[in-house]
């Protein structure tokens, strides 16, 4: 990503409406400053006026410099050249030519006296950012928009009457901006001053900067990180949290969401300006959602954001905004249900599938259009848990597309295969289970599980071996479940598991034994800390227990039930592979009822009625029928 256009670049004057830097002062004003601020003169008087009346002869000699004084200029000592620099002085030869600083006499004139003239006005940043210098910044910033609004309102045909204030206006906003270094202290002023709801009304001003200044100014003010780079010691994060929370809450009052969906429309991403508006935009939605998660809901079913992002990840050409959009797209989808439902309303399925089709002959480009397609998938299979979503995702041949996918082994293989594993579970997905077998989605699925993983460039995101296994599985483990008995599909899926000798098996068994190693591993961990909290006697509670099934889920378990769901499964309807699983794992010191465990585990920790399939029997009832029958193999 370029770090450099994440940044605002200041416009060049132009006219119009732009600002403009002020006219130079008159050559007049210009002498009067000359006078006043001169101290030190070059020739003095050694004869002092007489005090009569009459006129009295006065001898003037100039002094003489030392003869190694080479300074062009005034004396040593003076501080008077701008930047030091020595060439300052130096005069033109008679060419006309230059050998100072570049400057007529006329300029060097004006700086000199801009640079006596104070700078020690300008407060430090601990006064700025006092309770009082925050009340003078916010105190400027009403003086100028209510004197801009004023001109405005006076003068509406003669830009020339109001620009001044335009820019002074301009300027107040942008030095809010430091207001983030103190949140503690600058968030309540904000709030309980009013300026914030006249900071919320100018993004209806008639200049789209003054709105993007505001834009920026809220960008900057709710993000999550705010007062942490010149965090005090002493400073209490939950005090910080609080005053961000009341400077949020009073902008959800002023319908800022809204605001902002609409001013949307009204940037123009041609114009660098405008596109890093957007990008400001979307991350204050991120913002929001992000210390507010129900508030994603509100952003998806009461604006017209939803379109819009769908609209924009369509786009041909890949940029920051693009990618930030499908990103932000996934955020508002992952929990919650409502925004789904209205991704199938909006025609959302098939846009996302337009756009991972583009991921089908061709690998990113880069990381930032890789980070793009995972956040593109992403969206999909978080809408594929609704059972309306898998329905459109089939009529829109999703199936297929991903089963292409797959063939191609392209970067997308992956992200396809966790697209399927998401499309074809539960009851819903039965029908595209049956799908994915006519389309020959089993020859490309166990050349996926039976193969290396696939090799990635080094600037493509990075999607882990294991990460494709545990997709893998979770298809195999809906075919087995929604497949109905005895039908061609089953068969053929069946058939996988005897070819060449049983290689498949064998792949799922060395599966198993990898995950059983993890998950030991993680065991010993979880029965030493059980130790301590005893030693301790301190009571073990529910919360305890579920903290460290979760551990051990991710630590190998949920893998070690999934291929045992599958081995118990495929033992049952064949009689070779019952043998030969029966023979492996006596090589490995193991037998049925190890897995008989491991499907106890799982069923005592699903809910009831979970997973129903086709037929209405749950998969708990499922677990128990397999868990029956492989304790009298």
């Amino acid at each position: 990503m370029d770090i450099d256009k994440l940044f605002k670049v200041p416009k060049i004057p132009t006219g119009g409406s732009k600002r403009r830097m002020p006219d130079a002062p008159p050559p007049e004003m210009l002498k009067k400053m000359r006078l006043a601020s001169e101290s030190t003169p070059l020739v003095t008087s050694l004869e002092p006026p007489s005090s009569s009346t009459a006129p009295s002869k006065r001898v003037a000699t100039v002094q003489d410099a030392d003869d190694d004084d080479d300074v062009v200029g005034p004396t040593a000592g003076e501080n008077f050249a701008p930047g030091n620099d020595p060439d300052y002085f130096a005069e033109e030869d008679e060419d006309g030519r230059f050998f100072g600083g570049g400057l007529t006499n006329e300029q060097k004139e004006i700086l000199n006296i801009f640079d006596n003239a104070g700078t020690e006005q300008v407060p430090d940043d601990s006064e700025m950012l006092s309770s009082s210098g925050i009340k003078k910044l916010l105190l400027r910033l009403e003086r100028a928009a209510n004197k801009n609004q004023a001109q405005r309102t006076k003068y509406p045909d003669d830009p020339t009457k109001f620009i001044d204030s335009e820019a002074d206006l301009d300027t107040a906003i942008k030095a809010l901006l430091p207001l983030a270094q103190v949140p503690n202290v600058a968030y309540p002023l904000l709030v309980g001053s009013g300026q914030l709801e006249a900071l919320v009304g100018l993004l209806s001003h008639e200049n789209a900067d003054i709105a993007l200044d505001v834009i920026e100014l809220i960008h900057e003010l709710t993000d999550e990180d705010v007062g942490e780079e010149d965090e005090d010691e002493d400073e209490d994060p939950e005090q910080r949290e609080a005053a961000l929370k009341s400077l949020t809450s009073a902008l959800l009052d002023l319908s800022i969401l809204e605001l902002l969906v609409d001013n949307m429309t009204r940037l123009t991403e041609a114009e660098e300006a405008d596109r890093q508006g957007i990008y400001h935009v979307l991350g204050i939605f991120e913002n929001f959602v992000g210390s507010q998660p129900p508030l994603a809901e509100r952003l998806v079913l009461k604006t017209k954001l939803l379109p819009w992002l769908l609209n924009r990840t369509q786009s041909k050409t890949h940029d920051e905004n693009r990618s930030y959009s499908a990103e932000l797209l996934s955020i508002l989808l992952q929990g919650s249900q409502p925004n789904r439902l209205e991704l199938g309303k909006r025609d959302g399925v098939e846009m996302l599938l337009n756009v991972a089709s583009q991921f089908r002959r061709r690998d990113p480009a880069n990381a930032d259009e890789a980070e793009f397609m995972e956040n593109v998938f992403d969206s999909l299979c978080s809408a594929l848990a609704e059972s309306e979503i898998k329905d459109l995702f089939l009529k829109s041949e999703g199936v297929d597309l991903m089963v292409l996918m797959m063939k191609d082994k392209m970067q997308a293989r992956s992200r396809a295969v966790k697209a399927l594993d998401h499309a074809m579970s539960g009851s819903a997905g039965t029908e595209a289970c049956k799908v994915f077998v006519e389309a020959s989605g089993l020859k490309y699925l166990f050349n996926a599980f039976m193969g290396k993983p696939l090799k990635r460039p080094k600037n493509a995101t990075q999607f882990s071996a294991p990460e494709d296994t545990t997709h893998t599985l979770g298809i195999l483990s809906s075919l087995f479940t929604n497949l109905p008995s005895d039908s061609p599909a089953r068969i053929r899926l069946l058939a996988k598991f005897v070819e060449n000798n049983y290689e498949k098996t064998d792949k799922l068994l060395d599966i198993r034994t990898s995950a059983q190693t993890r998950l030991t591993a993680v065991e010993r961990e979880i029965d030493a800390e059980k130790e301590a909290l005893l030693k301790a006697a301190e009571e073990i509670g529910g919360e305890e227990e579920d903290a460290w099934y979760l551990r051990r889920l991710e630590g190998g378990l949920y893998t070690l039930q999934t291929v045992d769901y599958i081995l118990a499964w495929i033992i049952m309807e064949d009689d070779g592979i019952r043998d030969h699983v029966r023979q492996m794992l006596n090589r490995r010191n193991k037998s049925f009822l190890d897995v008989v465990s491991t499907l106890r585990i799982f069923r005592d920790n699903i809910d009831e009625g979970e997973l129903n399939t086709s037929e209405g029997i749950s998969q708990r009832e499922i677990l128990q029928h397999l868990i029956a029958f492989s304790e009298s193999c």
